[in-house]
Formats: structure tokens, C-alpha cells, sequence
């Protein structure tokens, strides 16, 4: 053995012939600080050894390597940026040493090469890849650009305009579309991979294949004048700069990085990509970005954990009632190979059903992103039933009937006659106490809410909701049940508007404040989609849900925090709903709703709504953009740290994806409570008694102020 390690292990194979394989204690391979340290040290041994010939990189796991350790991330990000700058070169510089071997290499991948695996795999004269390969650079999904020397050996590799799209996207890529694009040089079937990568080293090796040359390009500048430069970048960077815009600025720094280092050497182009790394991640997007890629790690390890200590396997679901949303469901499970009856209670509403999931396989269809036969195995998957009968050897139920409480009773109380013994129930509710829900049951231990987002398909959160009496093995299955559905659920407790919408009603009840003080909601909706980052301002979001549906929930909400939450005067979500306007769903709200000839959603303003908003609101004055920002945002934050508190939702990191997956928050603020933490909680506060006088949904709780006098954060790192 020439050398051993917990993560690697690298030894002759055959003449001259070394094999460096990659096989960490663990799940997978990364690169973290050690495995850096110790493919450097057996680097060191390789560069003396008079007797090598030639090397391949391989995996003694499912996937090649998935990348950087980042949950080490946020603490090394935190030393100064000259000390940051430090660590990234002597990290880069174990990779420009594995190039520079002096005999060929080449890099044998299987599954995932991705981040740095995908950078390690660059440095290797030649790749070869098994059909269940995918090789890509993800890193401005973090809010960073790669760091090993991606950004340098990438476009030499692949051209400046492929490489550009790559590493600006953050996208991974098939083995047969990274043959195409000259990413790798080979692909094979998982059997032949080893062989395929001993063949094509020895044959470098002889002389037959020039890994020289091929190597010599990697290290000069790119090859293309400074027309050709200027078209290509430029052309680029608008493009990019467009789509990412200002709140994202890792993929246009990147394409700025690659257009700099197109006239450098290798040794100039990974100093300048090291410094730009650390530029980026010093930046409050990278801190959030990263903040939640190990947030929906935390969701993920619950719901595998959750998966593990199920004694209630789900493989076989009913939803009863199929409307959109019952359709929606329905999709979802037979989609993901979880065979679904979808039971309702007359033909016209199984119509209903059946059409939602036709609507939605046509669309993927036609996207190309499924095929016949999958279309088919999905309809085969869903059984429509006039009939109890069907549901009797079901493993879990989803009631998502009407959002009436009398009629959910009774639904669940006829189901729970008509299934097994040990069925799980569940209620797609938004707003009904789960508690009051089980009252009608026999057995409220198998009881509990599963809270799906509008559009199910799109919409990657499911709330489940814990009763009194439900059990754990219960929500176990359930969350279990999410995750097989390809959804990322959380626990939350029972309560008023349970974890999401408790928390988006104080957002919008300052938001209809602010209106009734005199704000111009137009601008409104401006500031808290253009600065702040929401995907739609609170006007435009009022209006999709539906002014109807906001107006019940005012009730629920006002009724369930009578001191924090009560109605308030001048009120214009009432306005509109006692005038008929209840925004997408009949054409008239803040804004007048038609779809363009493309039949996209189109919005208008509508001077009907001024004027009637002039009449019950103060003056019209004109409001800051942090002032705007402070009364929309305060009471949401302030009631998602109440939810922490009172234990509804489990942590910091359930709180924050509960919010960017069931409500779009802006992902580069990392979720509410990280960005309470990059402003300070002592700031927030600060902020937050300014306002403290428009009443109780302003004023931070007690914990809040302690944690800030304590310099206390919600997030360690």
C-alpha cells in the first residue's frame, strides 16, 4: 500500500499502474479539511515515485464525490478574508498538484462528481464515465463559485460559453450530454468502468493517446482573440446578470471571473479565482444560501430518521374529496410509485380530479419530462372510486375535502368506519384545529393534519400536525409518507393557522395597516419584491389566495389571538370581499386579473380599487423602503419567533424552509431567523421598538430582548 488513509486508499494495481480511490468511512466522499490534507500528503509520495506510469482516480462508493465538507462552511467563512484567501489556495493548491503528475491520469466516475468531485475529476487528463454519472458545479447555488480551479480548467476544457452555462446555472449533467459537450472522454456501463479507465491510462501511457497535450491546455490561457473574448462574455454576462439579478451575485462574478483569467495561466487564473471565491463568501447570500443547503439537511435527517423508526409502511394512500387540491395529491403519490384511491362523492367531482391529473401529465408530457409509458403507469396508479369500498386495505387516508369544519367531521368519521384498523387518517387542512377535527374520532392517535401547499406539484412543503392525542408511530408514517412523495415536511403543533399561516397573517395584517395609514400598496408590492426579494409583494399575494379566502382566515386568526390579531378598522382585505373582489379567481381585487394570449396570468392596475382604498385609508403619504420592509416584516418575524418559543415549530432550521418551501421567503436571506441573525437580533429589536406603538404584533417577545442584551443568535454558525 503506498498510502492509507480513513478516505483514501492508493495502491499499484498493475505495472507502473496506481489506482487512487476514494472510499471515506462515511455515506460518501467529500473533501473535507482531512481528506484535503491527506490527498496531499499522498500526492507528495506519488511526485517521487521514479516507478509510476500512469493513475486512476476512483470510488469505493455509489457516487464518485459529491463535493466540499460544507457544513464546515459557515465556520471557516468566518475568519478574515486575507486568512480565508489562504485557506482556498492551499485547498486549490492539492488539486493543481494531483495535475500535475508526471505520468497521465484519468478519472473513472460513477453517480455523483459534483463541486469538488466534479473539480478533482478536471484535473485528471482524461474522464470516463458509467451511464449513472452526473458531473456538474453547483456552487452558485450556495451564493459562491467553484473553488478548486473549476472556474480555470472548466472553460479550457469544454469552451467558455459551455463552461459559462454550467457554472452560472449550478446545474449537473448527464453522462451522455457531458460526452457531447467534451466534459468526458468516455462513457461505459458500471460494469466496464475500472477496465475502461486501466485501458485508456495505459494506452496514454504508450504513447498512444498525447495526454500532454491535452494536459498543456488546461494550463495556458484560453484560445480565442479578444473579439471573440469580448462577444462571448459580454453577450454572457448580460444574459446572466439578467436572470440572476442583484440579490444573487455569485453567477455574475463568475462569468467576470472566467473573462479575467482568459488571458492568464493557470498559476494567475486560481489565484484570481481564489480571491473572488472569498469575496463571495463573505457576502450575506453565500451565509444564507449555505445556511439553507444545511437547513434542508436537518428536514431531510428528520424524515430519514422518522422513515427508520416507522412500524407503519405506506404503500398504499386514498384521498377523499378531488378537487384541485385532491388531484393534486392524487398526482403526487401515483407519481412517485405510491398507488392512490381517489374516492369522492359523484361523478362530476371525480371528473374534477381526474382532469387535474391529466392537466398535469400533459404538461410534463409535452416538457419532454416524462414519457408514454410513465404517463401511463401514473394513471394506473390512481383508482377513481364512487365507493368506501376501495379505501379498506389503504394504509393512510388525506382527507382534502371543502375547508368547513361540520363537513370534514363528518367525511372523517365515515372514513375511519370504512378502513382498517390501523389506517392512518389525516386532514389537508389549512385553518381547523386538528384537536377539534379528532373529536370525532375513535382512535385520535391515528389522527393527525398533512398540510399540502397550492400548487401541490410545485410546492415542496408539507405541514404535519401533531394533535394531543396523536401518536408518534403516527406522525412517523406521515412524515415518512411526505419525504416518499418527494416533499419536505415538517412537525409542527396545533394552532390557529398552525406554523405557515400563523405566521403569514401578521405579514399581511401590516401589510393592510400600512394601506390603511395611507401607503400606495403599488409601491408597496414594488419594495417587497424588488428589494426585499419576495417572489410577489403582499397585495399581488393576497389576491392569488384569494381576498375570499383571506377574509375567513382573518376570523380564525382574530378569534384564535384576540390581543395580537384582532380585526382591525378600515380594514381593506374586507373592504374588497364585501364588494365581491376576490382577486385571481373572479378578475377584480388590488389589481384586475386576466391572462395574456399565452394564456399566462396577467395583472393590471385597476383604478376601481385606488379609489375605493382612497376612501377608507388616511391621507396617501409616501412611506421609505425600511419603513415599508420594518411593518410588513416585523410582525412576521416577530410571531415565527413566538412559534419557536412556544414549541410549534422544532427549530430555527424547520422554521426557516417552512417558510422558503411553503411561502417562497426570498432564499438569499436564508429564512426569517437567519435574517434576523445577519442583521443582529440587538438590531432587530432596535428596529422592532420603533414600531411598537401600532400595537402587540410589534413587540418582541421577552426572550428576543434577552437574547439580544446577551448577543445571543438563533443559529450557532
Amino acid at each position: 500500500m503506498i498510502y492509507q488513509s480513513n478516505s483514501i486508499q492508493v495502491d499499484y494495481i498493475e505495472d507502473g499502474i496506481v489506482e487512487f480511490k476514494f472510499d471515506a468511512k462515511g455515506s460518501v466522499n467529500k473533501f473535507d479539511q482531512q481528506t484535503l490534507q491527506d490527498c496531499q500528503a499522498a500526492l507528495n509520495i506519488l511526485h517521487k515515485d521514479e516507478n509510476l506510469k500512469g493513475l486512476i482516480y476512483t470510488s469505493g462508493k455509489g457516487a464518485f464525490i459529491v463535493g466540499a465538507d460544507i457544513t464546515e462552511f459557515l465556520e471557516v467563512f468566518k475568519a478574515p478574508e486575507e486568512q480565508l484567501v489562504g485557506w482556498i489556495k492551499q485547498a486549490s493548491d492539492v488539486f493543481d498538484c494531483a495535475e500535475d503528475l508526471p505520468v497521465p491520469t484519468v478519472a473513472a466516475i460513477n453517480g455523483y462528481a459534483v463541486g469538488g468531485g466534479c473539480e478533482w475529476t478536471l484535473t485528471a487528463d482524461y474522464r470516463v464515465a458509467d451511464t449513472t454519472a452526473r458531473i456538474g458545479l453547483p456552487e452558485t447555488k450556495l451564493g459562491l463559485i467553484p473553488g478548486f480551479g473549476g472556474t480555470v480548467r472548466l472553460p479550457r476544457v469544454i469552451g467558455a460559453d459551455n463552461a459559462m452555462e454550467w457554472i452560472s446555472t449550478g446545474k449537473d449533467h448527464k453522462a451522455a450530454d457531458a460526452l457531447k459537450q467534451g466534459a468526458i472522454d468516455a462513457v461505459v456501463a458500471p460494469d466496464k468502468l475500472r477496465m475502461a479507465a486501466i485501458a485508456m491510462v495505459k494506452d496514454a501511457a504508450a504513447g498512444l493517446l498525447d495526454y500532454k497535450t491535452k494536459r498543456q491546455l488546461k494550463l495556458d490561457p484560453i484560445k480565442l482573440n479578444a473579439t471573440e473574448q469580448a462577444m462571448s462574455f459580454n453577450v454572457a454576462m448580460g444574459m446572466i446578470a439578467a436572470k440572476a439579478g442583484k440579490h444573487y451575485p455569485a453567477p455574475v462574478l463568475a462569468v467576470k471571473t472566467m473573462q479575467k483569467q482568459a488571458t492568464m495561466s493557470r498559476t494567475e487564473a486560481v489565484a484570481l479565482e481564489n480571491q473572488h471565491f472569498c469575496k463571495l463568501a463573505k457576502t450575506d447570500a453565500a451565509t444564507a444560501l449555505i445556511g439553507i443547503f444545511l437547513s434542508d439537511q436537518v428536514i431531510k435527517g428528520k424524515a430519514k430518521k422518522a422513515a427508520k423508526m416507522s412500524t407503519k409502511a405506506v404503500n398504499k394512500a386514498a384521498v377523499i374529496g378531488a378537487g384541485i387540491m385532491g388531484g393534486g395529491i392524487a398526482y403526487q403519490s401515483a407519481s412517485k410509485g405510491i398507488p392512490i384511491v381517489m374516492k369522492v362523492i359523484n361523478d362530476n367531482t371525480l371528473a374534477l380530479g381526474l382532469n387535474e391529473v391529466s392537466k398535469l401529465l400533459n404538461k410534463q408530457l409535452s416538457r419532454g419530462r416524462i414519457d408514454g409509458p410513465k404517463m401511463a403507469s401514473v394513471l394506473n396508479s390512481i383508482t377513481p372510486s364512487l365507493s368506501y369500498d376501495s379505501v379498506k386495505d389503504v394504509d393512510i387516508v388525506v382527507e382534502a375535502v371543502i375547508e368547513n369544519a361540520k363537513v370534514k367531521d363528518i367525511v372523517l368519521k365515515e372514513t375511519e368506519q370504512n378502513v382498517s384498523d390501523d389506517t392512518i387518517l389525516t386532514s389537508n387542512t389549512s385553518t381547523i384545529s386538528i384537536d377539534s377535527l379528532a373529536k370525532s374520532l375513535d382512535k385520535p392517535e391515528r389522527f393527525c393534519g398533512m398540510h399540502f401547499f397550492n400548487p401541490v406539484h410545485l410546492m415542496p412543503l408539507v405541514e404535519v400536525i401533531r394533535g394531543e392525542k396523536t401518536s408518534d408511530e403516527t406522525i412517523a408514517a406521515v412524515v415518512a409518507y411526505a419525504a416518499k412523495m418527494g416533499k419536505s415536511p415538517i412537525v409542527v403543533g396545533d394552532c390557529p393557522g398552525f406554523f405557515v399561516n400563523r405566521v403569514l397573517f401578521p405579514y399581511l395584517a401590516g401589510f393592510s395597516m400600512l394601506v390603511a395609514d395611507g401607503a400606495d400598496f403599488i409601491a408597496v408590492d414594488k419594495i417587497m419584491t424588488k428589494q426585499f426579494g419576495w417572489p410577489m409583494g403582499p397585495a399581488h399575494l393576497i389576491d392569488v389566495v384569494g381576498i375570499d379566502t383571506c377574509y375567513h382566515c382573518v376570523d380564525v386568526m382574530s378569534e384564535g389571538y384576540p390581543t395580537r390579531m384582532a380585526k382591525i378598522e378600515n380594514d381593506p382585505i374586507a373592504l374588497f370581499y364585501k364588494n365581491d373582489r376576490y382577486g385571481q379567481k373572479n378578475g377584480s381585487g388590488f389589481y384586475s386579473h386576466s391572462v395574456d394570449k399565452k394564456g399566462k396570468p396577467k395583472q393590471d392596475i385597476d383604478p376601481k380599487a385606488i379609489e375605493m382604498l382612497a376612501a377608507i385609508s388616511a391621507d396617501k403619504q409616501d412611506f421609505t423602503a425600511d419603513e415599508i420592509i420594518a411593518r410588513c416584516m416585523v410582525p412576521m418575524i416577530n410571531e415565527t419567533i413566538r412559534c419557536l418559543e412556544e414549541g410549534i415549530i422544532g427549530s430555527a432550521a424547520e422554521a426557516d424552509m417552512g417558510l422558503i418551501y411553503g411561502l417562497g421567503f426570498p432564499p438569499f436571506r436564508g429564512g426569517v431567523l437567519r435574517y434576523v441573525d445577519t442583521m443582529g437580533v440587538a438590531n432587530f429589536v432596535e428596529m422592532a421598538d420603533k414600531f411598537a406603538h401600532l400595537g402587540e404584533m410589534y413587540q418582541v417577545t421577552d426572550k428576543t430582548r434577552e437574547m439580544a442584551a446577551a448577543g445571543g443568535s438563533f443559529y450557532q454558525v
